[in-house]
């Protein structure tokens, strides 16, 4: 699985010594004959350089490469920081002969240092000369983008007249405005830039908008699609099945995400159902996916109920705490909310961790994917800079 995988695309990932060890720089390139593009950015206040100057070179609808980098997110290093997202813009169309203005740039590390743009040029330099539409130039990619990722995360999902591959980034600071988190998605589609625009926003926002690891927001989340328009059937594709795997290619890599938190041993998914709205299911999940005293019970191997509807009860979502239901790995151990089934009957052993939430309140629902709070979370993200 890889985002070369769709025809038009060639990808390389290299090591430029940004940071200690592998990968560090990633190119990906849209050979058209379409080059339409669309992206979404963190919310945060606080963007980072290359999240300001992407913003501005995908506003037309057009990118013909991206470049990545792991190794220092360039956040907080003012005008010169911005100017070093230029410079390695136009260092990368130089060196395709591409305009600065349709290279996007993307960085992940740490915050507040600038970039070694004496090795990150060169690398650039060597990234373009790597350039290969093979699966393992995709993989390379993948490879390079990674930071404190025990794997490299990519997804494929495919139908008539099309092929869409996607890769991500991220482990930590994984909560809405996305995550710590850079992703590719491509696509051999024929679909104009208006329409993909509202097609990944659309992905984003059931996807990795609802992948909250740990309640903290990134400076640097970015989401980019491209459209090559290079598929032998070009043009033939029904725009729900696109829509339709983009959303599924999302999806997956969001979940690959919250299954690599850091230190974490239990990936969580929170649905709640029975909600007025989807908005309200969302914003329920979200309170107990970011409440710690849940997230360590369920590292200790503890169904405590009580602090799923304490979460809940924080929220002005329309329900009844007299009816309210909550189950977890099928067991419905809170019942009209109090006691229900034996809590002993919920087995925490496996990794992966089902809680059910419902409201009573109308038809709608959402989940929301977390992950268990644990020692090892904690200790790499005290040292994380030292």
């Amino acid at each position: 699985m890889s985002i070369t995988r769709p025809h038009g695309f060639r990808a390389s990932g290299v090591t430029a010594g940004l940071k200690s060890s592998g990968r560090d720089i990633a190119l990906i390139v849209n050979d058209g004959p379409s080059h339409s593009a669309a992206a979404v950015f963190t919310s945060n206040r606080v963007a980072a350089a290359p999240v300001l100057w992407s913003a501005q070179a995908v506003s037309d609808g057009r990118a013909d490469a991206v470049v990545l980098n792991s190794g220092g997110a360039n956040a907080c290093t003012g005008p010169d920081g911005f100017v070093d997202a230029h410079h390695t813009a136009e260092h990368v169309g130089e060196a395709l002969g591409l305009s600065a203005q349709d290279v996007l740039v993307c960085s992940t590390g740490l915050i507040g240092e600038r970039l070694r743009m004496d090795l990150l040029l060169p690398g650039v330099d060597e990234a373009a000369a790597s350039l290969a539409d093979d699966e393992a130039a995709g993989a390379a990619a993948a490879e390079a983008i990674r930071t404190t990722d025990s794997v490299s995360k990519t997804s494929e999902a495919s139908g008539p007249g099309f092929t869409v591959g996607g890769i991500a980034k991220g482990a930590g600071m994984l909560a809405p405005g996305m995550a710590t988190m850079l992703a590719v998605i491509t696509t051999d589609a024929e679909v104009a830039p208006d329409a993909l625009d509202t097609m990944l926003r659309e992905a984003v926002r059931v996807s990795f908008d609802r992948a909250d690891s740990d309640g903290c927001m990134s400076t640097n989340d970015t989401v980019v699609a491209l459209a090559s328009g290079a598929h032998p059937e070009a043009g033939t594709h029904d725009e729900e099945e696109l829509r339709a795997a983009l959303t599924e290619v999302c999806r997956d890599l969001a979940a690959q995400l919250i299954a690599d938190a850091e230190g974490a041993a239990h990936e969580i998914a929170i649905t709640t159902v029975g909600a007025a709205t989807e908005e309200e299911a969302e914003a329920a999940g979200r309170a107990v996916a970011r409440s710690n005293l849940f997230k360590t019970a369920i590292f200790g191997g503890d169904p405590n109920w009580g602090r799923i509807l304490a979460a809940v009860g924080t929220t002005d979502v329309e329900f009844d705490p007299t009816t309210i239901d909550v189950a977890v790995n099928g067991v419905w151990i809170c019942r009209a909310g109090g006691i229900g089934d034996d809590r002993s009957g919920v087995d925490l052993s496996e990794r992966r961790v089902e809680v059910t939430v419902d409201l009573k309140s109308g038809d709608a629902e959402a989940t929301i994917l977390t992950n268990d709070l644990t020692h090892d979370y904690v200790h790499e993200n005290s040292a994380y800079s030292t």
